[in-house]
């Protein structure tokens, strides 16, 4: 979390606040919690509540040249997380300025962030699924109220003793009446959490915090982020052309279903991913109660390849797409329902996005076989330009093998081999 501060040195260091060093504004500091790249986060008392609370403070001089970007960042967190009141998400009780300084009073969170949790190694497989489905509940509601996070990763996912998750540190949150920074301007979040959107300098949407809890997924999971390197070049390279090997490769305790929710969660154009994280968390709570049902279909373990595959074209309808500039014609999202999904959602149990799911991780060549077990009325599906058609009807399935024959199409078939073998024979005798 940083190196301690003393309380006498809280900035700014002005002469009115150097008088009172161990208040800011009506609250009283108690002592550091943390300090990250943006502010210093210190616990404090709120003596007309009577309530502990949590203040965050840029961590920057008053005179510095990009104090007016930060402190922007910093009231555009407290406008984002203000309107948002949801259990996955942290509380903002109050924002001000004293002298200089403007800060935050949030709630005092009693727990750990999730990169100290995974510091050890992955995390079983049921907590892991938990810890998702919990900020995928916080994303979705942040979602429809207009507000993406662009910055999920295990440093801003607080873990709670009661189990509770939540979001915090919305510092380079969009919300819908913001207006997009200039192509000069610094791509901000964490590289090794970042989008292909966002690597690529695309609008990041909420489809992109999908991306980024994958991978957040997958290192919870595995115990190993899927996207690694030596610089960050490397890192940026593999997020938009490596497709990372499906968790259960590195972890055999893994239900097979998860592999498919990760690949979904991490696909690289946002159109092949969840269309909500409500979706996804709907997903992730669906494979938490198969866990300790019987095993799924085990022949699911010939297509899963244990290393990284590059794809250079899995992106490519990414860099084809243009978004507006702002998001002020967008459609505003819809109002939840309320209503309760039970089990897989329709597309991610349907016969076209389990083909498009086998195409994507490198299994292609065997999902014929696959196939050939299931009863499926689908006719077929065009997956990145190939036809894939079902079992049900007597077709070819380009790529992935052939259907079964009739008893005239098999006498027709040895009948031409005999013939070809005969022919050849004649050749060489003559």
């Amino acid at each position: 979390m940083g190196t301690r501060l003393p309380l006498g040195e809280i900035p700014p260091l002005n002469a009115a606040r150097r008088m009172e060093t161990r208040k800011l504004g009506r609250y009283e500091i108690a002592s550091e919690i943390g300090k990250g790249a943006m502010g210093t986060v210190y616990k404090a008392i709120d003596p007309l509540l009577e309530r502990t609370v949590a203040i965050k403070i840029i961590n920057i001089a008053a005179d510095d040249p990009e104090m007016a970007e930060y402190e922007a960042r910093f009231y555009q967190e407290a406008k984002a997380v203000g309107g948002l009141n949801h259990r996955n998400i942290v509380t903002v009780y109050d924002v001000a300025k004293s002298g200089d300084m403007p800060y935050l009073a949030m709630e005092l969170l009693d727990g750990h962030e999730l990169g100290t949790v995974i510091a050890n190694g992955r995390l079983p497989v049921a907590h892991a699924l938990d810890i998702a489905a919990q900020v995928a509940d916080g994303l979705a509601y942040a979602h429809e109220h207009g507000v993406v996070h662009r910055d999920i990763k295990p440093a801003n996912i607080m873990v709670l003793h009661d189990g509770v998750v939540k979001i915090a540190d919305f510092g380079i949150a969009r919300m819908r009446s913001a207006e997009r920074g200039s192509e000069s301007s610094p791509v901000l979040g964490s590289p090794r959490y970042m989008s292909p959107e966002q690597v690529l300098r695309k609008r990041a949407e909420s489809r992109s915090d999908i991306f980024s809890l994958g991978v957040v997924l997958y290192e919870m999971l595995t115990g190993a982020p899927p996207f690694s390197g030596a610089d960050l070049n490397a890192i940026l390279f593999q997020i938009v052309n490596l497709v990372p090997p499906a968790p259960s490769t590195m972890n055999p305790e893994m239900p097979e279903m998860v592999d498919f929710v990760v690949a979904k969660a991490l696909a690289k154009t946002p159109d092949e991913r969840y269309e909500s994280a409500r979706e996804l968390a709907n997903d992730l709570r669906e494979c938490r109660r198969k866990i300790d049902a019987p095993a799924p279909l085990a022949t699911l373990a010939i297509f899963k390849p244990s290393v990284p595959r590059l794809d250079p074209y899995a992106a490519t309808p990414l860099l084809t797409q243009s978004y507006p500039d702002a998001r002020h014609g967008d459609a505003h999202p819809e109002a939840p329902d309320g209503a309760t999904t039970l089990g897989l959602s329709k597309e991610f149990d349907s016969f076209s996005a389990t083909a498009r799911l086998a195409v994507h991780t490198g299994v292609a060549e065997t999902f014929g076989e696959l196939v050939k077990t299931q009863e499926t009325e689908l006719d077929g599906v065009t997956v990145y330009g190939t036809l894939v058609r079902d079992q049900s009807a007597s077709r070819v399935m380009p790529g992935f093998g052939s259907t079964r024959w009739d008893a005239q199409e098999r006498m027709i078939f040895m009948a031409s081999v005999a013939a070809a073998v005969l022919l050849a024979a004649l050749i060489l005798v003559l």
